[in-house]
Order: structure tokens, then C-alpha cells, then sequence
């Protein structure tokens, strides 16, 4: 892919031309492009993020794909310092251990391994470790904090060359990247490769489920290409030569979908009862339903009017307005929202923010500890799962008489 971004016409997953637009979300630079404040003034493309799902596979996606080089080489994200990830991560390395029941010293494979977070539990059990990212920064700190590290994309080809160099894998992981690969087949050839005849691959991925009943709308951005369910993974797994063996819903995320998959006729009962139950539900649910979908787009534009109006009217009163969080997700908030009419400017936690400005709009990103130096009279917690120890923390900017407004599930004061 040569070009900035392409727009596909049939499905990512079963290949269907049967794609249906059920909602359009503002078109948006790479949301996590914030920029340093050297670069002030540069023009940052936007591109489309409409939303579709497949007519025939129930595969809830984007078809605008944004170049991948562009998304991912300069990547800024790190799995490190996500709120109870890496605890997160810890006890699922310990049960992948203990589900599989994989010798100490054979290999784990994790794509999309940031910065090794995952790979370094799997590395203190015993067992021998291999990440896969293209991001160039976090493959470097992988490496150097001892985590063996291929900076590049994982494809087949790669896949074959691991194979040969590293031998087979009992463990193949892809957490919160499964859905930002555009070529499925291609990936799940890949793993296929790289999979011991007794080996199984688990990943996490945002539920679409939970996302629709949660308002996780700031979930919808350019790397992430799919919103699964159960529905399509299962016919898409069979299809590619592996089985889809177990299903369990987690709460990180807003809401996430963990899988287990093993090569067709491997030697794993799948777990039918967790399946079919997920599957059941997501049926009952409309979830492979376009209206479900237009109805949750019909309750976002509702969230953006209220939200929008309420701020608006703060600042005809001359009230001053800050937003909490700085993340790839709010780049969609600003956007949808149109939020840049209003904030004058980001504060967050994370100090690799400290100083940027965000993608296309260039409000400035501070520490969060000046707001009790500047004292806004409102705060918008954009990032608004954590809200409450957001609060707690600032505490003293609320009893000062600051004021914070939570935008999702719906707009309220707390």
C-alpha cells in the first residue's frame, strides 16, 4: 500500500461486497499524531472513518484504510503505562500458562508487542519470548529491556522466516491489535505458520457488544479496522484452517472479547457451551443487525447536541473549559464532537503527552496539575472510563469550586 489510505469495497473478513454504512463519524488526522509544538502550524490530512457492516459476515468495520506506515511507524503508545494494563497482562500471562499448558522454555510469539509488557510475564515464567511490532521506538526499549523484538509487520512471509529461525510457537498472542490489521487472511496465515501442531493462539480484541451498550464511541478510530463479535470470528477461523475453541469476555478496554484458537482437528475440545451462548446472545441482541448500529449512531448525535450545547453556552458566559485526556480516542471526541470551538486546552497524566499538540486542531497537551493552577471552570473527562480516580485525584480543583462534566454514557455533572 503506497498510497495515504484506500478505501475497500468489500469485506475484510468473508470478502463480501455487501457492505452497509450504519454510521459517519468526522473525518480525523491519525489520531494519535499529536504533534511537538516545533511543528505548530503543519497541516495534518484528514481522512474518512466511516462505519459499515458486512451483510453477509456481520463484521462490524471501516472500509477507509489509512496506510499503516503512516499509523504505526511513529507509534507513541505504550502498553506500560495504561492504567492496570500491565497487572492485567501479568495474570494473563499466569493462566495462558496454565490453560495451555505449555512447557517452560518453548516460545511465545506476541503481535503487536508494544513494548514488551506482555512478553516480560511470559519471560519471568520460563518460557522462551518473541515480539513482532513495527512501531521503531517501542521495539527498541523491548530490546533493550531484554525482550527479543522483530521490528516489522507480522505477515505470512515473516511467519515462515520466524518459523525457520525460532521453530514453532506453543503460544501465539495478538492483544488489542487483531483488529487493526486490514489483510485477516493474510495474518491468520501468518499464525497458522507459526503454530505447533498443539499450539494456540489467544487474543484480545474490543467487543463490538460492549461498545454499543457502553457508548464506546471513542473506540472508533483509523487503527482500529474491525469491531468483533463472536458471530464472524467463528465462520472467519473455520474458513482459514483453525477453530475457534473458547470465548470469554473481559472488562479491559471498555469491554473486550478473548479468544482461543487452535489449528483445525487440534487436540482441544472447544468449549461450545461459551460459544454458542456468546454467539446467542449477539443473535438475540441484533448485533448482525445494521439498525442496531443506526440506532447507536442515532444516540451518539444525540450525546454530541447535548454535550455541544451545554458547552457552548458556558462559554457565551465567558467560563473558561479545559478537556482531561490526550489519547488516540480523543482525537475522535474532538472531531465528532467539535470540541476545538471550546477547549482551549488538554491537560493528562502521561508525560510523553506533556507539550504536544493534538492531531489537526493543535490544542496544547498539559499535566494534569495545572488545573490547580489555572483553575477552569469546567473539566471535560474525555477520558471519561476513568472518571472517577480522575476525581479523586483532583479533588481539591472540585472543592475550589471546579466543576467536571462526564460526556458518556450521557452527558452529566457528577
Amino acid at each position: 500500500m503506497t498510497e495515504a489510505y484506500r478505501r475497500r469495497t468489500t469485506c475484510r473478513m468473508c470478502g463480501s461486497p455487501r457492505l452497509d454504512i450504519v454510521m459517519r463519524c468526522e473525518p480525523t488526522p491519525c489520531g494519535d499524531h499529536y504533534l511537538p509544538a516545533a511543528r505548530a502550524g503543519e497541516v495534518q490530512p484528514c481522512y474518512p472513518m466511516d462505519v459499515a457492516i458486512c451483510l453477509d459476515c456481520a463484521l462490524v468495520q471501516l472500509p477507509d484504510v489509512v496506510n499503516p506506515e503512516l499509523l504505526y511507524r511513529e507509534y507513541i503508545y505504550n502498553t506500560s503505562i495504561s492504567l492496570g494494563l500491565s497487572e492485567h497482562f501479568d495474570r494473563y500471562a499466569a493462566r495462558l500458562a496454565d490453560w495451555t499448558g505449555a512447557a517452560p522454555g518453548s516460545l511465545v510469539l506476541d503481535i503487536g508487542s508494544n513494548d514488551g509488557t506482555l512478553l516480560r510475564s511470559f519471560k519471568a515464567r520460563g518460557f522462551a519470548v518473541l515480539g513482532v511490532d513495527p512501531a521503531r521506538d517501542q521495539a527498541r526499549r523491548a530490546n533493550a529491556a531484554g525482550v527479543p523484538t522483530e521490528n516489522a509487520f507480522f505477515t505470512e512471509a515473516l511467519a515462515r522466516e520466524l518459523r525457520t529461525a525460532r521453530g514453532a510457537a506453543a503460544i501465539v498472542t495478538a492483544n488489542n491489535v487483531f483488529a487493526n490489521v486490514d489483510d485477516l487472511p493474510d495474518l491468520v496465515a501468518g499464525i497458522r505458520a507459526m503454530l505447533a501442531p498443539d499450539g494456540v493462539f489467544t487474543f484480545e480484541t474490543g467487543y463490538v457488544v460492549d461498545l454499543v451498550r457502553h457508548s464506546v464511541i471513542d473506540n472508533f478510530y483509523h487503527e482500529h479496522l474491525s469491531y468483533f463479535s463472536v458471530l464472524p470470528l467463528e465462520r472467519f477461523f473455520q474458513a482459514a484452517g483453525m477453530e475457534l475453541i473458547d470465548v470469554e469476555h473481559v472488562e479491559t478496554k471498555g469491554g473486550s472479547l478473548r479468544g482461543m484458537v487452535q489449528l483445525a482437528g487440534g487436540p482441544r475440545r472447544a468449549n461450545r457451551e461459551a460459544i454458542d451462548r456468546m454467539a446467542a446472545a449477539e443473535r438475540d441482541g441484533g448485533f448482525d443487525r445494521p439498525d442496531t448500529y443506526r440506532a447507536f449512531a442515532a444516540r451518539m448525535d444525540e450525546v454530541r447536541r447535548d454535550l455541544r450545547q451545554r458547552l457552548l453556552e458556558a462559554k457565551a458566559r465567558g467560563e473558561t473549559i479545559a478537556g482531561y485526556g490526550a489519547s488516540v480516542g480523543v482525537t475522535t471526541l474532538l472531531y465528532y464532537w467539535g470540541l476545538d470551538e471550546v477547549l482551549s486546552y488538554l491537560v493528562d497524566d502521561n508525560p510523553a503527552r506533556h507539550g504536544l499538540l493534538t492531531p489537526g486542531h493543535q490544542l496544547p497537551v498539559l499535566p494534569s496539575t495545572v488545573l490547580a493552577e489555572r483553575r477552569p471552570d469546567w473539566v471535560v473527562l474525555l477520558a471519561w472510563r476513568y472518571a472517577d480516580p480522575i476525581m479523586r485525584r483532583h479533588e481539591a480543583y472540585r472543592q475550589a469550586g471546579g466543576r467536571f462534566l462526564i460526556p458518556l454514557p450521557a452527558v452529566r455533572e457528577p
